[in-house]
């Protein structure tokens, strides 16, 4: 959509079109907007968000070649991995690394439609607290409403990924003794949940990012009437 069709939808839906284009100087606030289209608008800008976030990650290297998102070994591997490579398990744990996030990156655009539809049910309560609300707000509707759902959607596609690495298997059996003595998180344990818990952690924090830009520059997305919105409440 170019710069002239997205103000052609963005300003009606406001209804703010002869306020800006008078020039006025005062803060628009919440109540300067009519509560179904404040809803519409946002519907839209989140839309955006999660297309890109689903987009950047959902490809080869969308988490491997990214420093912010990229799945690291879990716990105590981790902790660990330094002295494992000394004994010839460099290579495995690279293998596994690279398994993990290819899982995650094989996940992620299961989550789409899911996200969309989160999008699409946003009551103008919903709209009013994100509006309303501190830099994480966005993120924040998304877990609550599609962590769950998520974690089941994805856990079979992470599992199909990393079931083919020997280095997994064994991680899986050793984290799960070292799990019974209270030594790490239980849901560390296993690599496939591990792998599916961080992937919906990128994923949120990408939408994260994406809400993050839209508030510092909404204005940068295309939409004058956008800027008047989020700056009304900084």
């Amino acid at each position: 959509m170019d710069r002239r069709e997205f103000n052609s939808v963005w300003l009606p839906l406001w209804g703010l079109g002869p306020a800006l284009l008078a020039g006025q100087a005062h803060a628009l606030s919440l109540a300067d907007l009519s509560q179904g289209d404040a809803a519409k608008g946002l519907k839209a800008a989140l839309e955006q968000g999660v297309r890109a976030a689903v987009s950047s990650l959902g490809k080869t290297d969308g988490f491997l070649g990214n420093e912010k998102v990229r799945i690291p070994l879990p716990g105590y591997l981790s902790d660990a991995s330094q002295l494992l490579r000394t004994f010839g398990w460099g290579a495995r744990l690279d293998e596994l690394v690279t398994a993990m996030n290819r899982a995650a990156e094989a996940a992620v655009p299961q989550a789409r439609d899911m996200l969309l539809a989160a999008v699409r049910s946003m009551s103008v309560d919903d709209a009013k607290k994100i509006l309303a609300g501190g830099d994480t707000s966005v993120t924040d509707f998304f877990a609550a409403k599609t962590r769950q759902p998520l974690t089941q959607k994805f856990l079979p596609v992470v599992t199909r990924s990393t079931e083919k690495v020997g280095a997994a298997a064994q991680y899986n059996q050793l984290a799960g003794k070292v799990a019974e003595l209270g030594l790490m998180r239980r849901e560390d344990a296993s690599i496939q949940q591990y792998v599916t818990g961080k992937a919906l952690d990128g994923l949120y924090f990408m939408i994260g990012e994406e809400e993050r830009q839209i508030r510092r520059d909404p204005v940068g997305t295309g939409s004058a009437v956008l800027g008047k919105a989020f700056g009304a409440l900084k």
